[in-house]
């Protein structure tokens, strides 16, 4: 069986870049080097993904949005485009250098979350996310900073199974 995936031509694809199973990249998108795009994931037309993201499966990235460097997005997040469906105007989601969106969170157009952002998983954004803190629930609200983040996720990575 041929696996396939939909890269439009147009599209400028940097090095090392691996795309899995059924995933789709529409035209006039950039994509940095190092880059990781999970299966089924969909990454619309006009969008620039900067080097070393990672974009888990089931992913889906809209039209006119901005992906900044080494941004992490978890399954089956949602960035969408249109803050009043179906209206004729659009505007894309930002997510600036080192962010990270967990799964199946869902982000409004226009929204920007800024450097080293942290928006936990199933979180509904509907408001910009400082740079460096940690937003959850729904509507999601600041929880913490991205330095008690990390200091979690170490204790964590060093705790026994």
């Amino acid at each position: 069986m041929k696996v396939m995936n939909f890269v439009s031509p147009e599209a400028k694809i940097g090095k090392n870049v691996k795309i899995w199973h059924f995933a789709y990249v529409g035209s006039n998108t950039t994509i940095g080097d190092n880059v990781k795009i999970g299966s089924l994931a969909h990454v619309d037309y006009n969008v620039q993904i900067g080097s070393g993201t990672m974009i888990e499966g089931g992913v889906y990235i809209p039209p006119l949005s901005r992906i900044g460097k080494n941004v992490f997005i978890g399954p089956a997040a949602v960035l969408t485009n249109d803050p009043y469906p179906p209206s004729k105007k659009m505007i894309g989601v930002t997510i600036e250098d080192g962010a990270v969106i967990g799964a199946r969170a869902v982000i409004k157009a226009g929204v920007t979350v800024g450097k080293r952002g942290v928006v936990a998983m199933g979180a509904v954004v509907t408001k910009d996310v400082p740079a460096g803190k940690v937003v959850m629930g729904v509507p999601a609200r600041v929880a913490y900073t991205r330095k008690e983040f990390d200091a979690k996720m170490k204790v964590w990575e060093n705790s026994r199974p």
